[in-house]
């Protein structure tokens, strides 16, 4: 490879990391991938989790891997049990305006 070619690369390489950065500040996270990566950061296993909050490990794991989604009583309990709170980033809009 001579030196031209391995620039063109690397100027590839930092286009699409630039990109990247970008479509992850502009897109918000939705609440369930929060919720999945409150999951990971607790340190427990999913198993435990499922122990602890009653929650069905079937249901969690499908859950978790995005097959399916939670019932709002069992993302209670995982809000809960994770102690999540939900903050709003967005000033509410006020009425008549």
């Amino acid at each position: 490879m001579n030196v031209r070619h391995c620039a063109g690369m690397l100027l590839v390489l930092i286009t699409s990391i630039a990109y990247n950065v970008g479509m992850t500040t502009r897109r918000s996270k939705k609440l369930t991938d929060q919720v999945r990566q409150a999951i990971d950061n607790s340190g427990l296993t999913r198993y435990r989790i499922a122990q602890d909050t009653g929650i069905d490990e079937s249901a969690l794991a499908k859950f978790y891997n995005r097959h399916r989604g939670l019932s709002l009583d069992n993302l209670d309990r995982l809000g809960e049990y994770l102690e999540l709170r939900i903050v709003m980033d967005r000033k509410p809009k006020t009425k008549g305006k």
